[in-house]
């Protein structure tokens, strides 16, 4: 991307100094005196235990009986649908699925569902009707309006499908990080990034699977993606999800029924 270029007309003098600012040069480039030797590669961090820990929760996950696995998102959609309409419905289920329980979600899912759940059912649809079959979902009275605007502009600008990148799909009301991660990871079978929700954020910060303790999902994403490797990212959401909705509680974690309670740093050991 190319990057602007501001005026410092008018700025007082004194602004425009900057603190000296260390450069990486990519390999061919900078000093001459250093061309063609390699660059020294910075140590890669990496929290101490966690293949032990994945692979602990990978065992306590291996029942698959979490309620992320019967209700979440990806079993919320018409896999017999066109892919136009099962992508709509993928993204339609996370809208409904922030500061709701999977199970409140299924249900609206399986209602809207049951009213033909298309681009051109919800313009169709008043906002009453809407109102009343997304019930109780949380936020519901926001999402209705979220869930209008959203499918006016994928009708408008998109055919009626949904962005396949998520520069675009956050663009969209009622779409965040997380949501447009996981719409490219079910409806486009593509990889973009770690979907960080308040399971994994809450979870990996216990684990210390970041550097410094983070406090928003976001930070929690960066930091992640800084260190895991990338064929691990498509996992840890779902992974993460079922086990804190079955051990890491948020309030009272059941450290005594986990695998990992002698390696993990937040465990209360008993």
């Amino acid at each position: 991307a190319g990057s602007k270029v501001h005026s410092t007309a008018g700025i007082p003098r004194r602004s425009r100094r900057r603190k000296s600012v260390a450069i990486a040069y990519e390999s061919g480039q900078g000093n001459g005196a250093n061309q063609g030797m390699p660059e020294p590669q910075r140590p890669h961090w990496e929290p101490r235990d966690w293949r032990q820990q994945l692979e602990r929760i990978r065992e306590m996950r291996r029942n698959r009986d979490a309620p992320v696995d019967e209700m979440g998102v990806e079993k919320c959609y018409d896999s017999s649908a066109p892919p136009q309409v099962m992508r709509y419905q993928v993204l339609l289920s996370l809208m409904l699925s922030s500061q709701t329980k999977d199970q409140v979600t299924s249900a609206a899912m399986l209602r809207l569902r049951q009213h033909g759940l298309t681009v051109d059912s919800i313009l169709q649809m008043d906002d009453a009707t809407l109102g009343q079959i997304i019930y109780p979902v949380g936020f519901w009275r926001n999402k209705v309006k979220y869930i209008k605007q959203t499918t006016a502009i994928l009708k408008e600008k998109y055919g009626g499908d949904i962005p396949r990148t998520v520069e675009e799909l956050v663009q969209l009301p009622g779409v965040g990080p997380k949501m447009a991660h996981l719409a490219m990871n079910i409806a486009w079978d593509s990889v973009s990034g770690i979907a960080v929700d308040t399971h994994v954020h809450r979870i990996t910060n216990r684990l210390k699977w970041v550097k410094k303790e983070t406090r928003y999902p976001e930070e929690t994403r960066v930091a992640l993606e800084d260190w895991l490797p990338r064929d691990l990212w498509r996992e840890i959401n779902w992974l993460l999800v079922g086990f804190g909705q079955q051990t890491c509680l948020p309030v009272n974690p059941r450290c005594n029924e986990c695998l990992n309670q002698d390696i993990c740093p937040a465990a209360r050991r008993r």
